[in-house]
């Protein structure tokens, strides 16, 4: 198991992914983790669902270089935050990857998707209209994927409950490219959070990435 791919957005910000390759029993045994942790772990099937958990936990540990314990928590809102270091966190994972973002600075918010067909079924759940009528016909699959990952990546960013991606978060029309940046903006009741979110394709996999 190894980072696939690291990308500094500043000098306090940055994500990486990890192909997870391992066996559970080798990336648990990469990790310091209290009672409470290790329950919840025993909790788990052995199954994606536990490798996915661990093989985030191991590639936060590998990006904050440390080999003490993390004390990860998670708020009323499911978004993940560590008591202990001075670092604002996010977590994806999707199939062989797992994907973490962090930065000393900024909220942020990442999201991982393997890229399927079944994303056209549903565009209409998760994007308004006009979202639709920018999506082109020669990679539409691809553009749709950067779509959810955007608003997904904001969901995560943002951190509270109750916001809707086809009502809430806009993105404005892009051309796809296989690394790119879409403008976007969450508008809620009197808020309004103007937001530039990378993208990138990698591999048959899409990736959404913002800081706050």
């Amino acid at each position: 198991m190894a980072i696939a791919y690291r990308q500094r957005i500043d000098d306090d910000t940055e994500f990486a992914l990890w192909r997870i390759e391992e066996e559970a029993t080798n990336l648990y045994n990469q990790l310091q983790l209290n009672q409470e942790e290790k329950d919840f772990v025993e909790s788990l099937s052995n199954g994606k669902r536990h490798l996915h958990w661990l093989g985030t936990r191991v590639l936060l540990r590998k990006m904050l270089r440390t080999d003490e314990y993390i004390d990860c928590k998670v708020d009323e809102h499911g978004k993940p935050y560590l008591v202990n270091l001075p670092y604002h966190i996010s977590l994806s994972h999707s199939y062989d990857y797992a994907a973490v973002m962090i930065s000393k600075t900024h909220k942020v918010g990442i999201d991982i998707e393997q890229i399927k067909q079944k994303v056209e079924r549903i565009a209409g759940k998760f994007m308004r209209p006009e979202e639709l009528a920018f999506i082109g016909e020669k990679q539409k699959i691809e553009q749709l994927y950067v779509c959810w990952c955007a608003k997904e990546a904001i969901y995560k960013c943002n951190g509270q409950k109750e916001v809707s991606f086809a009502d809430n978060i806009f993105l404005e029309p892009f051309e796809f490219e296989h690394h790119g940046v879409v403008d976007a903006r969450l508008h809620k009741k009197d808020t309004v959070i103007d937001y530039s979110v990378g993208y990138l394709q990698y591999e048959n996999y899409m990736v959404g990435y913002v800081k706050g």
